[in-house]
């Protein structure tokens, strides 16, 4: 997953700019070795939505892996200076039939990406804006990460965490300035989430 070969390259993708739209063909997947990136719909009435976000390990555009080609269901754009591995589907079906030891990484990836999108629904259903919003900042610092004793986000707008959250920029502001006071999080050229965070989910 490192380096380049026959029907894999390594690729560079700018702030801002995507590896893919939504309506191409998925033909192609990409791994995510440095970086972040975010997955974002756009309904017919040209509403825009932020699904999740993602960081390096994470695969992007896994569609590509149906039954049959289809077309891209979102699209994947960079949100800080990412390096990713792209696949080429035909690669990506060979690897999945002759290196078991991938097989099994790229299974419990889709497990693990299955179970957060259970977890985004309930999330979306029962809790408060508040603590969906203590909720993703604590996903994005992947707590449990060795030597990661508070994790630092790279900058991300207030209006994508909006999206991801279902709620109005004006309230995420609200929330992380109170979130800041409370000294749940800090900020100096991105945010350093705290585990006290955590509090949000312990108390009403």
């Amino acid at each position: 997953m490192a380096t380049a070969g026959l029907g894999r390259k390594i690729i560079q993708v700018e702030p801002r700019r995507n590896f893919f739209a939504q309506g191409e063909p998925a033909d192609c997947i990409f791994y995510l070795q440095t970086g972040r990136a975010k997955l974002t719909v756009i309904s017919k009435s040209g509403k825009e939505a932020t699904i999740a976000l993602l960081g390096p390990g994470d695969f992007v555009g896994e569609e590509s892996m149906a039954g049959t080609p289809s077309l891209r269901m979102a699209t994947a754009t960079a949100i800080v200076p990412c390096t990713a591995l792209k696949i080429e589907r035909t690669e990506m079906i060979r690897a999945m039939h002759q290196e078991y030891a991938f097989s099994d990484l790229f299974l419990k990836f889709l497990l693990a990406r299955s179970m957060r999108t259970q977890a985004d629904l309930v999330d979306q259903l029962f809790n408060s804006s508040e603590k969906r919003l203590a909720r993703i900042l604590l996903l994005m610092a992947e707590f449990g990460q060795p030597g990661e004793a508070e994790p630092l986000i790279p900058k991300i707008s207030q209006e994508t965490l909006a999206e991801m959250v279902g709620t109005t920029r004006s309230r995420v502001s609200f929330f992380m300035n109170r979130f800041r006071k409370l000294g749940f999080i800090t900020y100096n050229g991105g945010i350093h989430v705290k585990k006290s965070l955590l509090n949000v989910f312990l108390h009403d």
